[in-house]
């Protein structure tokens, strides 16, 4: 479907997306402190950013509570995209090391590992 809408071919590799995509939810969830730092700070930068288009006080503070919304969403979304990028490099470093077949199950292990890490991290918080 790509191919018909562009007029050159765009060649997709499904494997590496899907463990490009795998590492980096396991990494999201193994530096989750980090992950919500980096949701912070864009949540931050994205507050400043809008204040700069509005001239109006008033209509600024009358329109805070649903911008700060979708900040916080489009930070939360905007977030996994560091977490994205290393996690491409994880899955080249493990294609190179151990070669293509591998790539998958090591990003599945990887995530299995975090999610567990994740929940034994935020049980011994409480």
């Amino acid at each position: 479907m790509l191919n018909e809408i562009l007029s050159f071919k765009l060649a997709l590799d499904a494997t590496a997306i899907a463990g490009a995509s795998l590492w980096s939810l396991a990494l999201y969830l193994g530096f989750s402190p980090l992950s919500d730092w980096v949701m912070e700070q864009l949540n931050r930068w994205f507050n400043f950013a809008l204040r700069s288009l509005y001239t109006s006080a008033e209509e600024f503070e009358r329109t805070r509570k649903g911008r700060e919304a979708q900040n916080a969403f489009f930070a939360s979304l905007f977030s996994i995209v560091p977490f994205f990028l290393v996690g491409a490099l994880c899955n080249y470093g493990v294609e190179l090391g151990l070669g293509r077949s591998w790539a998958i199950s090591m990003g599945l292990l990887a995530c299995v590992s975090c999610g567990i890490y994740e929940l034994g991290r935020r049980d011994g918080q409480y």
